[in-house]
């Protein structure tokens, strides 16, 4: 077995039982999810404005964002946000 597929030799971050995707949410029951992506993401940066940094509940969102948003448009977004051009309302 190649070494890449043993979950004993996996980092604890990434362990696969640890892996969970983001619940069924009623407001986007189809299964195009980008809204529920772009959505979720909003609601994590709009929970941590809110309600600070260290408020754990707004962690959920970064979860459900995580778990279905790809990659490559979270790192956008991010980088969209540090330079004052992000067009979503946060």
């Amino acid at each position: 077995m190649d070494a890449y597929l043993r979950l004993d030799t996996m980092p604890e971050a990434l362990k696969v039982e640890d892996l969970k995707t983001a619940p069924f949410d009623p407001r986007f029951p189809n299964t195009n999810q980008t809204r529920y992506c772009y959505q979720s993401y909003l609601d994590y940066y709009r929970c941590q404005k809110i309600r600070g940094t260290d408020y754990k509940p707004c962690d959920y969102f970064k979860k459900v964002f995580h778990s279905i948003c790809p990659n490559a448009w979270i790192e956008k977004w991010d980088s969209q946000r540090e330079e004052g051009t992000f067009a979503g309302n946060i």
